[in-house]
């Protein structure tokens, strides 16, 4: 057959036939493959959701005494809190979202 021949319509519907086929055999290939290496594990625990949420974090620190509370935000596998502590000092709080535990307080000046 030359390549300017026109093909039969049976001809063209087992072509396209084939062509279907064989995309959706590698479409379950890829699928079935392994999946990728695991994340660094930075990355990791940056997608890593805490079991308590900003309300609960703001209760916790707040019945501990901190006060002012501001800017809670979920950052690299814990809360990252700035406020004011029981002394009136301005303070930037590392807090466990699993706990509510402060791991780490700076007294900022």
């Amino acid at each position: 057959m030359h390549a300017h021949q026109i093909l039969s319509s049976s001809t063209a519907r087992r072509w396209a036939a084939a062509s279907l086929l064989a995309g959706l055999s590698m479409g379950a290939i890829a699928q079935s493959a392994p999946a990728a290496p695991a994340a660094t594990a930075p990355q990791a625990a940056s997608k890593v959701q805490p079991s308590l949420n900003i309300r609960q974090i703001y209760d916790r620190l707040d019945a501990a005494g901190y006060r002012e509370l501001q800017e809670i935000e979920w950052s690299d596998g814990r809360y990252e809190v700035k406020g004011m502590n029981a002394q009136g000092e301005r303070v930037k709080l590392e807090v466990d979202g699993n706990t509510g535990e402060v791991l780490r307080s700076r007294t900022k000046r």
